[in-house]
């Protein structure tokens, strides 16, 4: 048995190339290499270089394909083989009116036909069972021994193979031993094979598909019903790659019997034809003959049966005597006994119509059976016709590429159940060969084979008129690879076929799928082959060598003998496979690959291959042929005339085509071409020859290849004429080649005459010409070999060589060795002469040479012996000669000069000089030159290390070193050598100690560096470190003076002075102890410079502190100031002491401070007089004609102020909006009067106003600038800030002092008693059921208590004591707060003055002390007192008061969602474990901030930024009329303990005295 699919072992891997570029330019060159290597495998793979990657060119949307089918199990030979002889059995059986069904033994299907085989084998049926070796042939069918199964395999014998058997060998024929079909019969049916059909023999139209897999299972037989129904039924008919029985189809049995009977025995009916009546003649010799007794012939009433609607139905001898032919009557009798009687049991065949009786047959029949019955005689008929030629049928269905590929990928991975890409190559190809040997599994497959690319356009770009190519694509269109060029590249010999074959010289497309296979074949006239596969997955190749070729149709035709009786070239169909293991046990070595997208295959001559796909891929493959094909299709033309086979092309017309030009032809080619065209001609000589001897004298020129091929092939041999062929002028039709001039006709010689292309005398004519070409290459090699071996003792000039080189060239000389000698040669010879012309000329340059490498004397005598030797005539010898002795000369010289002790180094450079003019190196050179660079070194160890010579640096003493290392060595270079190492350590040591000291964090005294400095002053050497300590040495003395300087003046230094001497000090690398004092100095001027910016300056103000502190000299600008202000809120504005006017040395004299700053204080109330004139003419926003065009105010915020909510500054008189300025809250500077006052002290409310532009700071109060003067005074540094604050402090007591008296005065002071009185009836006015009435807060002091503040009440605290904490109790407050306001407008109408009549004489002075108090950036009672008495003695301004509560209302609205936000913040201060602030102030903190702006936001921030920075008090701000109500400490320097910063109380709580003043700060103070 043959090996399984699960033994399927893998040939051995065929070789696999890898070109390199320089290879791979030269295509059929390169196969030309490889081919002694790869031709012993019949087959190889050849892998280009990386990048070379030809784009796909097939238009993939207009490529459409119809592919063949492939059933798998019918490619393999031996598998073909089984299947037609189940075929034939089954069709025995039908025949005899049974269905085969094949048995199962051991649960595997019973293979019948190797029962059979191995039955003969074993000696026969009678023989096994005489012997009883029935277990034996169980044995050899693989059954398991000891299960009876010989027994069971004897009872399937006898039941399904014997009668089969009988009926084969004839042995039921007694006298009956027909030869339906002779040798000859066969071979003239027979179509030889022809190229256009190529593996496309139509398959018969019954397919045995599908009956084969209904003979493995039991299946009920249909009936005859069943079948009408599916038309399916109808066409299981006979299937297998045999012969199709027509008119052999499925019946019911014995259903209908009786009806067809009785419509079979009515004359007048119409019914089916039954067959002509048969007459059996007997001849001498006792051989019957069958002869039909109708003109049709057997065979056509054979196939008029198997077209009739239904069989004929079997009759009876009874019912057929009642039909009216006379002659069908006669032929009653029984052909074995040639009896007539007993009709009741006599047979008619339904095939012959011969009778039989039932008795007579073998085996005899009991009875007359039913249904369809053919005599043994049409059995054996039947059963041994030849099978029709198996080719493969076209899908139905048309493909494009990408749903061939779906389905492809589809089929694959159904099939193998997993991703195409996983599938392994190996698992595919034992399935593959597993399907391929089953019988019992049919997989079919579709594969696009043999698509011409002329109609379908190839995968390679093409040039041609079509499309134009990209400069990519004309690379590739023009590569020798690419498979439309290789065939007609110049050494081919294809290229001297004028027509396209497809196939051969057109590249063929195939689109493959797994399992889709290619059968064992060679190609048409034993070409090579080249695929490419351009994209997919692999395809799996197997082949053999030529020298196996016939070994390897020898066993296929020893191992399915069969399937050539019927198909000779079997093998050329490319329709059988067989499994490479069954070859290869059988001797026939076999190889195989994979081939991978991007590479090629290729097949040598006569190399049988096959393979298959692995799944979906496109590949392209075309035929071509080289010189050394040339014998191998001369041997393929006689094998083709043996096998009656048709050529492709002639192979004599290509020979006799190439020879017509040699000059066109390669060298190699026209020597191989010679080399035919000799066998031809002596051929055709010796062909012509015996024609004459038949006596054949007529003759006629032919031009054959203006012939079709039809028309002038052997009809004998089939094979292509050329340069003869015999023809008769009777039998115009046919003609021979002169191999078969006996096979013609049977005509007389005198009417046959030849017909030829060339005359004998033409023929060596061509010969000889081809033979010149081939030959001309011998005699130039001739000419070639004596010039350069001098055989004739003369030595060819440069000239004479390239000629003959040139020669070579124009006649396109193949590459061979002698022609690469002689390129060498001339190569040689011409590097010799220029490198002579070079040495000449490099000579006769001297000193102006250009430098290059030198030829040393050994080289240069080298040459010169190789210019002799050289068979080349140079006359530069001579000049190379003359070189050569005098370099000589100069080396005696040399050698001289070398051996004086001590040699002078002035002749050694000389002698040095002229050695590199000669351009030739002499030996003793290098010690000359090392004799030189020793003298030079020395001495420039001495120039650098002599006294009086300036210091040398390291760097200079390193390359000393390093080039003393490449001096040779001598005990001088040596000494100094040491010398120097000594002086570089020393040195290097005392550098390193000077950069620790330089960047060390512990800085060292002067007295330490001074030390080191010293110590390596006597070092010969100059160090970068040392140098650089020195310098920071001298720079720290320089520095202690200028701190001596400056500590010992007349007055205190300046704080820039010190932090430039301190920046200084800390950049010197030597430790100073004066350093760390002015550091101190520094930064306690520092930190009382941070602390009284903070006690003046508003967060983020835009001021400086000076600045502040400074008058404002150009206060009289409006639009100067404005700008000013602008520019520093964007932060543009930088200068401290551009308002005095001073310069930066200026602000180190005091006495300049102090004179600029009276000065400043002029100017600035001069200023501000002008200002608040210019801004009173202007119109007031106020008024109802007044517009936003006609106003000339502009806000902070850049737009005019216009309409309600717009306030006017009480110091400038300018206006501006008041929601863009922080304003004076009514309700925190009120309290509630007794319900019964009537009246309400309106001059006390807080109105007062003053805009940011006026107000710069927090105007502290006195008392707290006071205590930052006595902190200054224990400073040792000047501050301008100091100077500056000093000033201020005079200004504002001198101010004071004035303010007090004018309040001291006699009017003032009754003035101010009047007020007093009006306080005292109003408290002592009885209270009313009516509501409470708020009241303004009274003035913390009166005239009699000038109070410095000491006795002031604190601010009032929470009522109870509590703090609210909930959001309930702000709520509340917030409502409170809202009722209030609508208190006060309410009130607003009753409100009546003035109180006080105020003379010109006291209000004038009043007004100008009002006016320098404004400007005072300090917080004095005296200002507030002198607002009051100025406010009583004017109306109320209601216009005010209305627009201050509008925007107090509209703050309170927006403060509300602050308040809970301020809540939630606290809880998570809380909850992440920090220090909450106080409860109550985060409670009224909203209540405190001036306005729902970002004012408010910033008041916030501010007030928490100082409780953040640890003081008891933050620095209340003061309101713009110099209330006395905020006397809690300002400062955080003389922090008062316990003093209270919280809020004021709720008016609930407040009392109702009129004189207690309000301690609550006006909160426009804290913007």
């Amino acid at each position: 048995m043959e090996p399984g699919s699960d033994d399927f072992l893998p040939p051995p891997e065929c070789p696999v190339f890898e070109p390199s570029w320089a290879e791979f330019r030269d295509p059929l060159g390169y196969i030309a290499k490889i081919r002694p290597i790869a031709e012993k495998s019949g087959i190889c793979k050849i892998r280009p270089p990386a990048d070379w990657q030809p784009p796909f060119a097939v238009e993939v949307d207009n490529f459409r394909f119809t592919p063949r089918i492939q059933r798998l199990n019918e490619l393999e030979a031996q598998t073909r083989v089984k299947l037609n002889y189940l075929d034939q059995i089954a069709k025995f059986w039908e025949i005899q009116g049974s269905s085969l069904k094949i048995p199962n033994v051991e649960r595997r299907i019973l293979d019948l036909y190797s029962l059979s085989k191995i039955v003969v084998e074993e000696g026969g049926y009678e023989a096994i069972c005489k012997d009883r070796r029935w277990a034996r042939v169980a044995q050899r069918l693989n059954y398991p021994p000891g299960k009876n199964i010989g027994s069971l395999l004897r009872s399937h014998y006898e039941r399904i193979v014997y009668p089969y058997e009988m009926y084969q060998s004839g042995a039921n024929l007694v006298q009956c031993n027909t030869r339906p079909f002779d040798n000859e019969e066969k071979d003239k049916e027979y179509k030889p094979h022809s190229i256009p059909l190529r593996q496309s023999v139509q398959p018969s139209k019954f397919n045995s598909y599908g009956r084969r897999a209904k003979r493995l299972q039991p299946d009920p037989e249909p009936t005859e019903e069943d079948i009408e129904k599916n038309p399916e039924l109808k066409k299981l008919q006979i299937y297998g790659a045999g012969p199709k029985m027509m008119g052999l189809g499925l019946m019911a049995k014995d259903k209908t019997l009786r009806k067809k009977e009785l419509l079979c025995s009515l004359p007048d009916k119409e019914g089916p034809d039954c067959p002509p009546t048969v007459v059996v003649k007997e001849e001498s010799g006792g051989d019957m003959k069958v002869e039909p007794a109708s003109p049709k012939t057997y065979l056509e009433s054979k196939e008029e049966l198997s077209h009739s609607p239904e069989p004929c139905t079997k009759m009876t001898m009874r019912l057929r005597r009642n039909h009216s032919n006379a002659q069908f009557i006669e032929s009653y009798v029984c052909r074995m006994c040639s009896r007539g009687d007993e009709d009741d049991k006599l047979l008619l065949c339904d095939g012959c119509d011969d009778n039989y009786h039932i008795f007579c047959l073998l085996p005899p029949l009991p009875e007359i059976p039913k249904g369809v019955w053919r005599c043994p005689k049409c059995v054996m008929a039947e059963c041994k016709r030849p099978p029709e030629a198996f080719g493969f049928e076209q899908a139905t269905r048309e493909y494009t590429l990408q749903s061939f590929g779906e389905m492809a990928d589809s089929f694959k991975a159904d099939y193998f159940n997993m991703p195409v890409h996983m599938v392994p190559t190996e698992l595919v190809e034992k399935e593959f060969w597993r399907l391929v040997n089953s019988i019992e599994e049919d997989v079919t497959v579709e594969y696009g084979a043999d698509i011409h690319s002329k109609e379908f356009g190839s995968g390679f770009p093409v040039s041609d008129s079509k499309r134009h190519l990209t400069p990519e694509e004309e690379e590739y269109a023009t590569s020798g690879w690419n498979l439309n060029v290789m065939p007609v590249l110049e050494q081919s010999v294809l290229c001297h076929i004028n027509a396209d074959i497809s196939g051969m010289k057109v590249p063929w497309l195939y689109v493959g799928m797994v399992f889709s296979a290619f059968c064992w074949h060679i190609e048409d006239h034993w070409s090579y082959s080249i695929n490419y596969l351009h994209w997919g997955e692999p395809k799996t190749w197997y082949g053999v060598p030529s020298l196996a070729a016939e070994h390897l149709e020898e066993v296929m035709k020893k191992l399915t003998p069969e399937l050539f009786d019927s198909q000779p070239d079997l093998l050329h169909q490319l329709v059988t496979l067989m499994n490479p293991n069954t070859l290869m046990s059988h001797g026939v070595p076999v190889v195989r690959t994979n081939q991978c997208a991007g590479e090629f295959v290729i097949t040598f001559p006569r190399a049988y291959h096959s393979g298959f796909n692995q799944g979906y891929n496109f590949a392209e493959a075309v035929n071509f042929c080289t010189a050394d094909w040339l014998p191998a299709g001369r041997q393929c033309i006689e094998h083709y005339r043996r096998l009656r086979r048709y050529c492709v092309f002639s192979h004599e017309e290509l020979i006799c085509k190439m020879a017509a030009c040699p000059e066109k032809l390669d060298l190699n080619l026209a020597a191989a071409v010679h080399k035919e065209m000799f066998i031809m001609v002596q051929e055709e000589r010796r062909l012509r020859k015996a024609l004459l001897e038949k006596g054949i004298t007529e003759a006629e020129r032919e031009a054959f290849e203006l012939l079709p091929d039809d028309e002038r092939q052997c009809i004998k041999c089939k094979t292509t004429c050329f340069l003869s062929a015999l023809a008769c002028y009777d039998c115009p039709d046919g003609l021979v080649c002169l191999s078969h001039i006996n096979d013609l006709c049977k005509c007389s010689s005198s009417r046959q005459y030849l017909r030829y292309r060339y005359t004998l005398d033409e023929l060596p004519a061509m010969l000889h010409k081809l033979k010149v070409r081939a030959e001309s290459f011998d005699t130039w090699a001739n000419k070639v070999r004596v010039a350069l071996e001098v055989e004739d003792g003369r030595k060819r000039s440069l000239e004479e060589l390239r000629a003959l080189e040139s020669e070579a060239r124009e006649r396109r000389f193949p590459s061979s060795e002698l022609l690469q000698r002689l390129k060498n040669c001339l190569s040689e010879a011409e590097a010799c002469v220029s490198r002579a012309l070079g040495l000449v000329s490099g000579q006769e340059a001297g000193p102006h040479r250009v430098a290059d490498v030198q030829m040393t004397l050994a080289e240069l005598r080298a040459f010169l012996d190789q210019m002799s030797n050289l068979p080349c005539a140079m006359h530069q010898i001579g000049d190379v000669r003359g070189v050569l002795e005098q370099v000589e000369a100069y080396q005696a010289e040399v050698c001289e000069a070398l051996a004086s002790l001590p040699p002078s180094p002035a002749l050694l450079q000389a002698l040095l000089e002229r050695g590199r003019q000669l351009g030739v190196e002499v030996p003793e050179a290098q010690e000359l030159q090392q004799q030189v660079e020793q003298a030079r070194w020395l001495d420039e160890v001495k120039r650098t290390l002599a006294p009086p010579a300036r210091r040398g640096t390291l760097a200079v003493m390193r390359g000393l070193l390093l080039a003393g290392a490449s001096v040779a060595p001598s005990p001088a270079v040596d000494k100094a050598r040491a010398e120097l190492q000594e002086l570089l350590t020393i040195a290097e040591r005392w550098e390193e100690k000077a950069h620790l000291c330089l960047e060390a964090r512990q800085k060292h005294p002067p007295a330490t560096l001074e030390a080191i400095i010293y110590e390596a002053e006597n070092i010969p050497v100059h160090l970068p470190n040392i140098q650089a300590l020195k310098e920071a040495l001298a720079k720290a003395r320089a520095w202690i003076a200028d701190v001596d300087e400056i500590q010992n003046g007349d007055h205190y230094p300046c704080l820039d002075d010190l932090e430039g001497l301190v920046a200084v000090g800390r950049d010197l690398p030597v430790g100073l102890e004066e350093l760390r004092q002015l550091e101190l100095q520094v930064l306690t001027a520092h930190s009382w410079r941070e602390k009284a910016s903070k006690t003046f300056l508003k967060k983020n103000s835009c001021y400086t502190l000076l600045e502040v502190l400074c008058p404002c000299a150009d206060a009289g600008s409006d639009s100067t100031k404005r700008s000013r202000w602008m520019e520093k809120e964007l932060g543009l504005y930088k200068s401290d002491t551009e308002l005095l006017g001073l310069s930066a040395q200026d602000l180190r004299d005091p006495g300049s401070v102090i004179v600029a700053f009276k000065e400043g204080e002029q100017k600035e109330k001069e200023g501000i007089l002008r200002l608040r004139r210019a801004n009173s003419a202007k119109p007031s926003p106020l008024a109802a004609l007044t517009s936003a065009a006609s106003a000339s105010s502009l806000c902070v915020c850049g737009q005019v102020p216009a309409g309600a909510g717009a306030l006017r500054c009480d110091l400038c008189q300018d206006w501006f909006h008041g929601r863009c300025v922080s304003v004076p809250r009514l309700l925190n500077s009120l309290r509630p009067s007794p319900p019964s006052s009537p009246l309400l002290a309106w001059w006390e409310w807080d109105t007062k106003f003053l805009c940011p532009l006026c107000m710069r700071s927090r105007r502290p109060r006195l008392e707290t600038i006071l205590a930052l003067l006595v902190a200054l005074q224990r400073l040792p540094v000047r501050l301008p800030e100091g100077e500056a604050l000093q000033c201020l402090t005079e200004r504002a007591i001198s101010w004071q002092g004035r303010a007090r008296q004018a309040l001291a005065s006699e009017d003032v002071s009754a003035l101010m008693g009047r007020l007093t009185d009006l306080r005292q009836r109003l408290q002592a006015e009885p209270r009313s059921p009516e509501p409470p009435i708020l009241l303004p807060s009274a003035p913390a002091s009166d005239p009699l208590r000038e109070g410095s503040g000491k006795d002031m009440p604190k601010a009032q605290g929470l009522e109870n004591g509590d703090s609210v904490t909930s959001p309930e109790k702000v709520a509340a407050g917030e409502g409170s707060g809202k009722r209030d306001l609508e208190l006060l407008s309410s009130l607003l109408p009753q409100l009546t003055g003035p109180v006080l009549e105020l003379p010109e004489a006291t209000r004038a002075p009043l007004e100008e002390l009002m006016l320098e108090g404004d400007l005072l950036e300090v917080t004095l009672d005296e200002n507030h007192s002198i607002w009051q008495l100025l406010q009583a003695g004017r109306p109320p301004d209601l216009q005010r008061v209305c627009t201050l509560l509008e925007l107090e209302k509209a703050e309170r609205h927006g403060s509300r969602g602050r308040g809970r936000a301020l809540e939630r913040r606290r809880r998570r201060k809380v909850d992440r474990g920090g220090e909450g602030d106080d409860p109550a102030r985060e409670e009224l903190e909203p209540k405190r901030v001036r306005s729902s702006g970002p004012e408010a936001e910033e008041a916030q921030e501010e007030e928490e930024l100082e409780e953040e920075t640890g003081a008891e008090g933050p620095p209340q701000p003061l309101p713009a009329t110099g209330s006395p109500s905020t006397r809690e400490n300002q400062n955080g320097l003389e922090s008062a303990p316990g003093a209270s910063s919280g809020p004021s109380a709720p008016f609930s709580t407040l009392t109702p005295r009129l004189p207690v003043p309000c301690p609550q700060q006006p909160p426009q103070q804290q913007s």
